[in-house]
Formats: structure tokens, sequence, C-alpha cells
């Protein structure tokens, strides 16, 4: 954590952060600090812990919830990540592959079932191979939270078996779709999920289309962000119709040429592209009604558009993955409690990328028209919080708030708090 906090060591308010969720009590003791192995706990312990292991961003997200959702929710999560965990493995083969993923809505309902050798990492495997303790925990959700999740997966299960043999995405139409597949059920399984809880409305369930751009928003971020740790792992999930644009022999290509002005044309296309689905986002938001829900959703759209504005027009994503500093991320969690403080941070970050277009780049007009159009949606919502972002619209500072003297040095970090 040492060197997370020099990272945020001009933005204090990220140190402050940082140290409330660690010492603060927001990772339940379900998830750290236990002294039986994982593999020998049970239950719900083990679904918590193994999903702290797997996942420790959602695991965090996921204490948003009202208690309600929060089983449901983790092992909705874990379902597909065991779904997800046998479409990545390359031993499989295809012969193996193909009616475990368009079986696993079956199988979740098989008590015992698991699978050893499965998965990239050792979490994974250990997953996979204790898989029956997901199962039990399944079956004991209530029929309509275990309804949706199997529908869920039934579908989602198919649509990687069909992408499985591909060896890339093509247009930009088949983008969509295998984000569909991947994210975008996601977002309607838990909108089904949300409806069931009796905490949003029946109508929730319905609104299919925005929940599928939620999932779509995140995942083209992920996948944009993940270029070139995707490229050595020998995987390719930016649309040929766009990179063969900016590239003469192959996606690589973008890698060995960093600063070229057609590889940021490239990736600049990508997140127009994915600012296209902020509209749809916002929308959705604003139905969600629970505050714990809005919190859960909410904060993976904030880190998804701060990783966006990150990303942006930035050479070293050919280089290694870009990620917001852990701080931010932190007062992300912490900061994101209604409508206002999304609009806050979703305008500060729209600026930042305004700020920053290259007038020669190809992209250059119709980056700005969706940045503009999603900062007009945004100023006829709530007014802005003032939880330190300022008129973030207007594009004020977002330190503003904290005033002179607010450096921190690393002496003082190390002496006083570390």
């Amino acid at each position: 954590l040492g060197s997370e906090l020099l990272k945020s060591i001009l933005h204090p308010a990220e140190i402050a952060a940082m140290l409330k969720l660690k010492y603060g009590g927001y990772i339940p003791k379900t998830m750290k600090s236990r002294k039986i192995p994982v593999r020998m706990m049970e239950g719900r312990d083990f679904c918590y812990t193994i999903l702290n292991r797997v996942s420790r961003s959602f695991a965090l997200v996921i204490q948003q919830l009202p208690w309600e959702l929060r089983d449901p929710i983790c092992i909705f999560y874990l379902v597909l990540r065991g779904l997800d965990t046998v479409e990545d493995d390359m031993k499989l083969d295809m012969k193996t592959k193909a009616p475990l993923l368009t079986n696993f809505h079956e199988i979740i309902e098989k008590d015992g079932w698991n699978m050893k050798g499965i998965g990239d990492t050792p979490d994974y495997i250990l997953l996979m191979e204790q898989f029956h303790k997901v199962i039990s925990e399944f079956k004991r959700l209530k029929k309509p939270y275990q309804a949706a999740i199997k529908l869920i997966t039934k579908k989602m299960g198919k649509g990687m078996c069909d992408f499985a043999e591909k060896m890339g995405v093509d247009s930009l139409e088949e983008w969509d779709l295998y984000c569909h597949y991947v994210a975008g059920l996601v977002g309607h399984g838990l909108s089904a999920l949300f409806s069931a809880s009796g905490l949003e409305k029946k109508s929730l369930a319905a609104e299919l289309e925005i929940s599928n751009t939620m999932g779509l928003f995140l995942q083209k971020t992920n996948i944009i962000r993940d270029y070139l740790e995707d490229l050595e792992e020998g995987r390719i999930f930016w649309p040929k119709a766009v990179w063969s644009k900016w590239s003469e022999k192959h996606l690589s290509q973008f890698a060995d040429r960093p600063h070229d002005p057609r590889s940021l044309a490239c990736l600049n296309e990508l997140v127009t592209n994915a600012l296209g689905h902020i509209p749809g986002c916002l929308r959705y938001m604003r139905m969600v009604e629970d505050p714990m829900c809005f919190r859960f959703c909410a904060i993976p759209q904030v880190m998804a558009i701060a990783t966006l504005a990150e990303v942006y027009n930035n050479p070293n994503v050919f280089k290694g993955v870009v990620k917001i500093r852990k701080g931010l991320s932190c007062r992300i969690i912490l900061e994101t409690e209604d409508f206002a403080s999304v609009k806050d941070y979703f305008c500060y970050f729209l600026n930042d990328i305004k700020r920053r277009i290259p007038r020669s780049d190809p992209s250059a007009k119709l980056t700005l028209k969706r940045v503009e159009t999603a900062l007009r949606l945004l100023a006829a919502g709530p007014a802005s919080s003032s939880r330190g972002k300022g008129a973030a619209c207007t594009g004020a500072t977002f330190n503003a708030v904290l005033g002179a003297g607010a450096v921190i040095s690393s002496a003082y970090i190390y002496t006083h708090l570390w």
C-alpha cells in the first residue's frame, strides 16, 4: 500500500479514502484475517472469501448492497466466474468445452459437481475445485433468484460457445454482440434480481436495452484498457473493423509504435465508441430507487468513465495496463452516494477528455459531440454535490476544495500513518 500512497501524495483525500477502506471495517471478517484455509471453509464463508480472491474490487462493491441482495449477487457473480473460467481455459478443446458452456445452467443444480485443473490462476482453480460449495449456496436462494441466475447463465453460455472458436471480433456490431454476451447479460440479470427482491420496481427488469448498455460501457472500457495484456495472451477483442483502418499489418503493430498518430487514432476511436453508451447508463441509474442498489450500480460506472479519461489519447495503453490510482478508486467507492455525486464525477472526467481532444484526431468531432451530449444530459440532472469535485460540469478543478497546504509529505505518511 505504501507505493499507492505515494501515487496519491498530491491528492490527500485519496490517501484518507485508502486508509478508511483498509482500517474502517469495510471488508467483512469472512473475507479477510481468517485462520482457516479457504478450501476448508463451507457455505457463505467460502463464497465470500473466494469472491474476495477472484475479484477484490467486486467484493468491496457488493458490500454496498442491501442484505437481501448480497447473497444472490455474490452467487450470481461466482456462477458466471465459473462459466468464464471454463471459457478462458485454453487447455480445453472445443469438444470438451462446448457442452460445459451450453449446459452450465444445468450444472449449477447438480449436487457435488466440481472440476479439477481448470483455470489460469490458483484462485480460479480453487473456485472450480470447490464449486460444489457455490452450488449448495445457489440452491439455498429463493426460487425467483435461482430462476434469474439460471436464465442468464444459459444465455451467456450459448454466447460464449458461439465466440469460443473465433480468433477475434470483426465488425462493430459483432463487438457489441460479444460485449452483450459477457457483460450486457449481467446487466439483464442484475435488473431481474433487483426487481425480484422487491427493492426496485418490477418494470426495471423489462429495461433490457439500458441494462445491456450498462454492461457494454464497462466491458468496452476493460477491453480498451487491457489491449496489451490480451495481446500477450493471444486474445484479440479490439474490433478489426476499427484497428485494420490504422494498421497495415496486425493489431500488435500499435505496441511497436505507441506514439504513432495512427495508434492513438485507433485508441481514440474506440474510446469514442464507448462514450456513446453514457446516455443509456445515465438513464438507467436515474431509474434505480434504492440507495444501496444505486451505489452498487453507480460505482463501477464512475470507475469506467475515470478509466476512459485515463486511457484516452494515452500511448501507455500500448505499453502496459493503464489503471486509475488506487486512491482514486477508494475515493469513488466512498463518495458515490447519489446521482448528484455521479454527476460530479462524470462531468469532471468528461471535461478532462474534452480539454485533451487533439484537433488533428480523426474522431475529434464525434468525440466532442458525444462528450457534450453527455454533459448536457448531466446538466439536466440534480444539482452537484458538495463533496469536493466542485462544479465539475463547468470544468472546475477536481481538488479545489482541498485548499492550500493540502500536500502531505511522504515522511509524514510513513511516520504517523503507516
